[in-house]
């Protein structure tokens, strides 16, 4: 962590005061020490004050736990100080982990905080929308939307008309959702992402023009996905298809996802990777950053993609990892890449040995005019 972040607020923004043992009862974990301190804060462990609590995940940072000025650290079940130590300890199965809970928890609590309606903003005829929602400055929501219950829609956001909305969904600034678009519940839409946006569909003419074919489709965005800022998802192609983000999907930013696309369920897509038209991505998967998928097909689930490989072909089984352009299994491509590396010295003991049997060939050469001769 990079600063210091206050734990929980109340609805004037001032931090509250939760207890260690409060604290441990959340992560279902167990105190060691005074339970009863008040914790308002989050913090890095060398940099902890009182108030404030602390996690021990990597043991090159034990040092600091015997230093800290933090009144709590949560800790590894097993842990066992080697020096007297003055937090409390919460002691969890997994630190790290545990400590994310309290950032989502933060991040939830100032990420819904706002609320209200901003004026100028528009609302639409037959649009509905739920309790606690608020909505930004400049925002405009078309004709007969719906849009659930806690819902923040931060300024210049443009919603389009029919357009679906789920329960505690955070749209941030600039966000465009086209007609007919779905969005579910607990997902997160980060700044300057457009959804539903034309695909790619241009016929090409006899004459050497292109005439536009007209994407009619939507885009359906399941439960607890996040979209990072200034990412692309394209709508369907014909109406009643859709293009799929199943629940759970993590996309990064500045990704492109083209038409009638499926992606899986808890997949990792990482930034300026795209996938063209009608590819089928599966569940579970990793796509690391500056990939490039071809169209129409299919890749398995627990695929693992490096970084600016290029797959031009479907991967039909389960837990592949790949790498490369075109892209293969990722220990042969090391493999190959071991070879690669030493191209030049091998080309020039290449070149040393075909000197070699050069000179071995005119010695022969020589040899056996001179035997000719001598007859």
């Amino acid at each position: 962590m990079a600063e210091n972040h206050s734990l929980f607020f109340d609805a004037k923004s001032e931090p509250m005061e939760f207890t260690v043992t409060q604290i441990a009862n959340m992560l279902g974990g167990q105190v060691s020490g005074d339970g009863n301190q008040p914790i308002v804060m989050l913090a890095k462990i060398q940099d902890a004050k009182k108030g404030q609590i602390a996690f021990l995940s990597n043991p090159k940072y034990e040092q600091f736990i015997y230093t800290t000025h933090a009144s709590a650290v949560i800790v590894k079940k097993d842990f066992l100080p080697k020096k007297e130590i003055a937090p409390a300890l919460i002691l969890v199965d997994d630190p790290y982990s545990s400590f994310t809970v309290l950032l989502e928890e933060y991040h939830k609590l100032i990420s819904f905080q706002k609320a209200g309606v901003e004026q100028p903003s528009f609302i639409g005829s037959n649009s509905t929308i739920g309790t606690g929602h608020y909505r930004g400055a400049f925002s405009y929501i078309g004709n007969d939307v719906k849009i659930g219950n806690n819902v923040k829609i931060y300024p210049h956001v443009y919603i389009g008309d029919q357009a679906v909305i789920g329960d505690n969904t955070i749209l941030h600034t600039n966000v465009k959702l086209y007609a007919d678009t779905r969005v579910g519940n607990n997902c997160i839409i980060h700044a300057g992402t457009v959804i539903g946006s034309d695909g790619f569909g241009f016929a090409p003419l006899a004459d050497g023009t292109y005439k536009t074919i007209p994407q009619l489709g939507n885009v359906v965005i399941e439960d607890n996905v996040s979209i990072g800022a200034n990412t692309v998802i394209d709508c369907a192609t014909l109406f009643g298809d859709s293009t799929i983000i199943r629940q759970g999907v993590k996309l990064d930013n500045l990704i492109q996802i083209a038409h009638n696309v499926e992606v899986g369920k808890n997949t990792v897509i990482a930034s300026q990777a795209g996938i063209s038209g009608s590819t089928k991505i599966g569940e579970n998967n990793m796509i690391a950053g500056q990939v490039g998928i071809a169209g129409h097909l299919v890749i398995a689930n627990n695929t693992s993609i490096g970084a600016q490989a290029g797959i031009s072909k479907a991967i039909k089984e389960e837990g592949q990892k790949v790498l490369g352009y075109p892209a293969f299994d990722i220990k042969e491509y090391f493999r190959s890449y071991a070879v690669f590396k030493r191209l030049p010295e091998l080309n020039d003991r290449l070149r040393e040995l075909e000197k070699k049997v050069s000179m071995i060939d005119s010695v022969s050469i020589d040899a056996t005019s001179n035997g000719k001769h001598a007859d």
